[in-house]
C-alpha cells in the first residue's frame, strides 16, 4: 500500500490560538447572559463573532489537508471575526462610559499575568463570577488582541508552508512524477 502524500490536517486543538478562540466563545456567552440585554441583536451577533473565530480556525485546519488555499482563507476569518468582536467590547465599554484598559494600564498588565501564570487556559472562569461589566469586557478584549496575534503569526507560518510545499495539485504532480519514474524504473529492469 503506498503511504498517503496528503499532509496531515486537523490539529487545531493543540493550537494554542483554538484554545484561547475557544474560550472566549464561552466568556462571551457568558458576557451576554450577564451584561447585554435579551432580544439585542447585539447579543445574538457577539456569540456568532465568537462562534465564527473558534469555528473557522478548526475548519481551516481541517481543509488543509487539500487546501492550502482554504486554510489561510478560513483562519484570516477566523482573525477578522474576533476584530468585529473586539469592537463590540468596545462599544459596550464606550457606550457604559468605562474606562477601556490600553496595552500600558496597570490592570491590564495584572490581567496579562493572570493568564499567562493562573492555569487561565485549563479554568478561565474560575474569577468572572465576581467580575463587573469593565474588568469582563477589559479581559475578553485582552484574550481577543492575543489570540488575533497568535492568528496573524500562524497565517505567516501557513504562507510559508505554502511557499516551501505549495498546493495539493503541485504535490499531487510530484508525488505522480515520481510514482512513473520509480514504476517505469521497475518494468524496465524486469
Amino acid at each position: 500500500m503506498m503511504k498517503s502524500f496528503l499532509p496531515p490536517s486537523g490539529g487545531y486543538r493543540n493550537l494554542k490560538a483554538y484554545k484561547y478562540a475557544e474560550i472566549i466563545h464561552d466568556l462571551t456567552v457568558i458576557f451576554v447572559d450577564k451584561f447585554i440585554e435579551r432580544g439585542s441583536r447585539t447579543r445574538d451577533q457577539m456569540v456568532q463573532a465568537a462562534r465564527s473565530g473558534k469555528q473557522n480556525i478548526a475548519e481551516g485546519s481541517m481543509a488543509s489537508m487539500t487546501s492550502k488555499e482554504t486554510e489561510i482563507r478560513l483562519t484570516n476569518v477566523a482573525k477578522a471575526s474576533l476584530e468585529e468582536l473586539k469592537i463590540d467590547y468596545e462599544d459596550f465599554i464606550r457606550q457604559h462610559n468605562l474606562p477601556l484598559w490600553g496595552n500600558n494600564h496597570q490592570r491590564t498588565a495584572k490581567l496579562k499575568h493572570y493568564i499567562e501564570n493562573n492555569d487561565f487556559i485549563n479554568q478561565p472562569t474560575k474569577y468572572i463570577a465576581q467580575m463587573n461589566g469593565e474588568e469582563f469586557a477589559n479581559m475578553c478584549i485582552t484574550l481577543i488582541y492575543k489570540t488575533t496575534y497568535m492568528l496573524a503569526r500562524l497565517l505567516v507560518k501557513q504562507q510559508e508552508q505554502f511557499l516551501a510545499t505549495g498546493g495539493i495539485k503541485e504535490q499531487m504532480y510530484r508525488v505522480r512524477i515520481q510514482y512513473r519514474s520509480s514504476s517505469h524504473a521497475t518494468v524496465q529492469d524486469n
